[in-house]
């Protein structure tokens, strides 16, 4: 590793899960600016043909796959897709994901009733449970077949602050889901150790992304979420390109089976 350039991902291949919108496509860019070739994957066809084809205009080598991650078949054909593809697959982001509905109290603090315990229906749990925390164990499952043998490679999961704090407001699928998901990062990392594969874990706070119907980009929304962080404010999904980069690249080589909250503050302080 050069220690003036320990981000430098030149000759590496990764693969990005919900890659045509929001935290995926910029964790794309910023594995394309580093030097990676970059597979894309989701289940929204045009927005991948648009991200594909602003990375392309730089000259990054990039292919995409429209694909359900509840597909599993469809998932390790699309891995081992991408390895043939580059002839490796250094790095895999398990990152797409759904909301699980509105929690169990509102903004406010106040019962909200499509939330509550009784209200959940079996294809709202279903679909949280598999998207969110099925899916990242086909995926991370899928990479180190590629992986092990090379004895070589990063798996990063995107979980959630809401995997080790309770929030009311969050729907009670998401929160099973995401936890779910942190302990199957430190579970694997310790299984993939000995060959020299990471597998981490970054837990966001609240982001501006698509997730959960938007409604962070709506601004009474987003002006109540941002009292509730200490940094005051909401983030900008191109700010999960630094941490997203640290994890992929040599500068993390001896971190493995970590959960990096990046939430402006918000795991410090209660409610």
């Amino acid at each position: 590793m050069r220690i003036d350039n320990p981000f430098d991902l030149s000759g590496q291949a990764a693969l990005v899960t919900g890659a045509a919108s929001g935290l995926g496509r910029s964790i794309s860019e910023a594995l394309v600016q580093a030097g990676a070739s970059v597979a894309l994957l989701d289940v929204d066809q045009d927005g991948l043909a648009a991200v594909a084809s602003a990375l392309g205009a730089t000259g990054a080598k990039v292919v995409t796959r429209v694909v359900d991650v509840r597909d599993r078949p469809a998932i390790r054909e699309a891995v081992a897709s991408a390895a043939a593809e580059y002839g490796r697959l250094d790095i895999v982001f398990a990152n797409a994901g759904v909301g699980g509905g509105p929690g169990f109290r509102d903004f406010a603090g106040q019962p909200n009733e499509e939330g509550d315990i009784g209200a959940i229906s079996d294809a709202r749990w279903d679909e949280v449970i598999s998207v969110n925390l099925d899916a990242a164990f086909t995926l991370i499952q899928a990479a180190a077949v590629q992986m092990k043998p090379r004895k070589s490679g990063r798996i990063i999961v995107t979980t959630s602050i809401a995997s080790f704090r309770n929030q009311a407001w969050v729907g009670t699928p998401y929160m099973a889901a995401k936890a779910g998901a942190a302990h199957l990062v430190r579970q694997v990392a310790l299984e993939l150790a000995p060959y020299n594969i990471t597998v981490n874990a970054i837990a966001p706070g609240a982001f501006a992304t698509n997730i959960g119907g938007g409604r962070l980009k709506r601004d009474d929304i987003r002006q109540a979420m941002s009292k509730r962080i200490p940094l005051g404010r909401v983030a900008d999904p191109t700010e999960i390109r630094g941490l997203a980069l640290f994890l992929a690249s040599a500068a993390s080589g001896f971190i493995t089976g970590t959960e990096i909250p990046i939430d402006g503050g918000s795991s410090l302080v209660n409610g």
